[in-house]
């Protein structure tokens, strides 16, 4: 018989290794961040408002999170083609992670500031 303590902490323990790498990557909670506070956003937007991001880097960022079912992707057949970008339902739950790991940022940027 298999300790059952241990069965849970090891399904929790793959648990927080997939959603780390499911978001892991310097831009994704950035880009996670835009969308959920502008909705669908076209690629050259988010570029300017994720400031420093190559658009290589962006587009590799971007790729990872449609392959993971957190934003959709659509063309527009337009001249220039014009790309936008939208959270999927599922990407939603990630808004309590995304505003959680903001307040905890703010949070130690204080305490440290006031070391």
């Amino acid at each position: 018989m298999g300790n059952k303590k241990h069965d849970i902490d090891k399904e929790t323990i793959l648990a927080l290794k997939d959603g780390i790498e499911l978001l892991s990557g310097k831009w994704k909670f950035c880009i996670l961040r835009n969308l959920q506070d502008q909705g669908t956003m076209p690629f050259k937007d988010l570029q300017e408002m994720a400031q420093g991001i190559s658009p290589k880097v962006l587009s590799k960022e971007l790729q990872e999170l449609e392959d993971n079912l957190l934003i959709s992707r659509t063309v527009y057949n337009t001249r220039p083609v014009t790309v936008s970008y939208a959270l999927t339902a599922h990407a939603k739950e990630t808004e309590e992670v995304v505003n959680a790991l903001i307040e905890f940022g703010l949070k130690h940027r204080y305490k440290i500031k006031a070391k």
